[in-house]
């Protein structure tokens, strides 16, 4: 009997809900699945680790689609493969390390709570008031470039957050999704690398006690990053070093509200933080899915995937399979082990994992300090990102000081 097409992919307009449904029907029936452009979306969490743990056959280097494409050939650590990823993640480890994050904690704190002093009355935006300008600013220190222009790095951020397609490829090669990634992605990121090639320049005649210049003179067996890898790397720190933390904060207050009781355990118990951490980021991964091309033919759940197809892993889905993980749809902060894929998993685990979390942790650590009571303003706009991203657009509060 022939398969049966499975249901299309709903909205996320209702906050997940429908999507966590769907994607648990895909995991029962359709777990390794080809969509109509050829895409091979998988959905089971021993698949999802399989894809993300073998670089030699599933590539992260999406030009393979279109070698002659520059859209997708930049070099920076999320789409290169070994050995240049070996090299270059060496190299950029020496410059940022745990010791350099853990230095950052008093830094952080105090940065909260003067963001959190600017906060009057007893309704704000999350995202904007606070879980945005928190990690942009430490990114921004951190990088060594001007703390207030970060205004002009969240306009290049929600340029590029708002580009959606229904075809991963049509990027490559459809007219229209293309002229739109050259309008939304590939101009911000020219603007973006521009500006920070200006303060690589000034670390190479002058190199200060920053990121950047640490970058500069970082070397191994003689071998320096380029100004170019040392750009891209810069940029992809300011992107999605901010990005995920502001999307954990949003999440964070989401399953608290959704869970009131370990909000009031939270409360009586600060030692629950890192915990609640772990589990919003299996709950609700900022980023849903990891993309990889196979370098050859390869069988996954019984599935055979031809050489050079996309194949699409969802770490939301493997979040939440049932057959990993016991009671998935429950919030449970004392979860152990706590095997979620929020950063990915493999050769490109993500870097500023450790950064995330240590400013997620401090950040709810001084609201909980701040605000007696924390909810989510009845009735507010609560929009939340098409696909791609598990997380609202914004996030507005209502608040009681104690």
């Amino acid at each position: 009997m022939a398969q049966q097409t499975p249901p299309a992919p709903p909205s996320m307009a209702d906050g997940g809900k429908a999507m966590l449904a769907w994607l648990r029907t895909m995991r029962d029936e359709h777990p390794v699945h080809e969509d109509q452009y050829g895409v091979f979306h998988v959905y089971r969490h021993s698949d999802v680790l399989a894809v993300t743990s073998d670089p030699a056959v599933f590539s992260s280097d999406l030009s393979r689609l279109r070698p002659d494409s520059s859209a997708l050939s930049e070099e920076i650590l999320s789409v290169i493969d070994p050995p240049l990823h070996r090299k270059l993640r060496s190299l950029v480890s020496q410059a940022f390390t745990l010791r350099t994050v853990a230095d950052l904690e008093p830094r952080v704190t105090e940065l909260a709570g003067r963001l959190l002093e600017k906060v009057e009355g007893s309704e704000f935006d999350l995202v904007g008031d606070f879980a945005y300008p928190l990690p942009v600013i430490v990114i921004a220190e951190l990088l060594g470039v001007p703390a207030e222009d970060r205004e002009l790095f969240r306009g290049w951020s929600d340029r590029m957050l708002s580009m959606q397609v229904d075809d991963p490829l049509e990027i490559q090669f459809g007219d229209e999704a293309g002229e739109d990634y050259e309008r939304l992605v590939k101009e911000p990121l020219k603007e973006m690398h521009a500006y920070l090639q200006r303060h690589v320049d000034a670390r190479r005649e002058t190199p200060g006690d920053d990121l950047l210049s640490r970058l500069v003179t970082a070397e191994i067996a003689g071998e320096r990053l380029t100004d170019r890898q040392i750009v891209e790397f810069g940029a992809l720190l300011l992107m999605a070093g901010h990005v995920s933390t502001s999307m954990l904060l949003g999440n964070t207050v989401l399953c608290l509200e959704e869970n009131p009781e370990t909000a009031a355990a939270l409360r009586a118990d600060r030692a629950l933080i890192s915990g609640v951490i772990e589990e919003v980021l299996r709950m609700r991964p900022p980023i849903t899915v990891a993309a990889r091309v196979t370098t050859g033919e390869v069988v996954v759940g019984g599935v055979t995937i031809p050489k050079d197809r996309m194949v699409m892993a969802s770490l939301l889905s493997a979040n939440h399979d049932e057959r990993h993980i016991q009671d998935p749809e429950v919030f449970d902060p004392r979860r152990s082990p706590n095997p979620q894929l929020a950063f990915g998993h493999g050769i490109h685990y993500c870097l500023g994992g450790p950064l995330a979390r240590l400013e997620g942790r401090v950040a709810l650590e001084m609201l909980l300090d701040r605000f007696e009571d924390i909810r989510v303003t009845p009735g507010a706009p609560y929009d939340f990102h098409r696909e791609g991203l598990f997380v609202p657009a914004r996030s507005p509060l209502t608040v009681r000081r104690g």
